[in-house]
């Protein structure tokens, strides 16, 4: 009893807890301000406000719209490819390179311009410069489409090309090395080691490759690069494609002036060396790089003051 008449102290049972009593005070609110912000009318924002809306909200939105539906119908099939952005850089850097290397050429060789033709005239009647139709890159491809029915026939009704050449046509230029209309009685025929129908000079220019530095221009005009595949006559190009597997897969790139298969196999006379040009070949368009070519470019000046791998 006296624990339950003391209201300053505990009082436990099992089932319940007292506390001492406390003094509460009870208040209320007397007043309260509400500040409320109202917008502006939009006939208040400026020129430079609603231009901001516009270009987010329309032109933004619309521009990826069309972004978006370019690269599903209309991107190239080459670009969505793994490594492709990689090889059109490659791509990019080497035609920069063939560019730079050919002013630089020209530049380099100008006494052989001058010296040259004179000789050329002396030792031959004939025409100087020597200008042959090459077959150049094969550029056409099964499909360009990023989406392709692959039961879908993708061959047309007629083919754009009249005749099919396996590649693009252009005219290569050369110092003249062989007599005047060499191949007139003979056709197209391949230069052999000590063929007559080479002048004595000519003998020097095609050891030293020198005959082939007016297809620098080739490499400006981008029908050549400086490092490639040697550009071969369609006359040739069709029949080595039915005897020899995989050449056609030489003109996935373009002809250059030197190349793998140039400076280790030299000048094609039979068809088994035809066979290891295209191995070569082959095998250079399969690792093909900048640093590549660059080795390439050195070893053709060895075999210029060598000979190695000419005749």
């Amino acid at each position: 009893m006296e624990n339950r008449q003391n209201n300053n102290l505990d009082i436990r049972t099992e089932n319940a807890v007292a506390y001492p009593r406390e003094n509460i005070t009870y208040g209320m609110a007397s007043s309260f301000t509400i500040t409320r912000t109202i917008a502006e009318p939009a006939q208040s924002l400026t020129l430079a406000n609603q231009f901001n809306y516009f270009f987010s909200e329309y032109f933004k939105g619309l521009l990826f719209v069309a972004l978006s539906s370019v690269f599903i119908f209309a991107m190239p099939r080459v670009l969505t490819r793994p490594g492709s952005v990689r090889g059109i850089l490659t791509d990019v850097v080497k035609r920069l390179m063939d560019i730079m290397g050919a002013i630089v050429g020209l530049v380099l060789t100008l006494p052989v311009w001058l010296i040259v033709p004179v000789l050329i005239k002396l030792d031959s009647k004939g025409p100087v410069f020597y200008s042959q139709t090459r077959v150049g890159c094969e550029r056409r491809k099964r499909s360009r489409r990023v989406y392709q029915d692959a039961e879908a026939n993708d061959r047309r009704s007629r083919d754009r090309r009249r005749e099919n050449y396996h590649g693009k046509l252009f005219d290569v230029i050369k110092f003249r090395t062989m007599v005047n209309d060499a191949e007139r009685a003979s056709g197209p025929v391949w230069a052999t080691k000590n063929d007559p129908r080479i002048t004595r000079l000519g003998q020097f220019l095609r050891k030293t490759r020198i005959d082939e530095i007016p297809q620098f221009i080739n490499v400006l005009k981008g029908e050549m690069s400086l490092v490639g595949p040697r550009p071969e006559r369609p006359k040739f190009v069709e029949d080595l494609s039915k005897q020899v597997d995989g050449y056609g897969g030489r003109l996935a790139v373009k002809p250059g002036i030197t190349g793998l298969a140039q400076v280790e196999n030299g000048y094609d006379d039979s068809i088994s060396s035809v066979r290891r040009k295209v191995a070569y070949d082959l095998s250079y368009i399969e690792n093909r790089s900048i640093w590549l070519d660059i080795k390439i470019l050195f070893k053709t000046v060895k075999v210029v003051f060598t000979g190695k791998g000419a005749h």
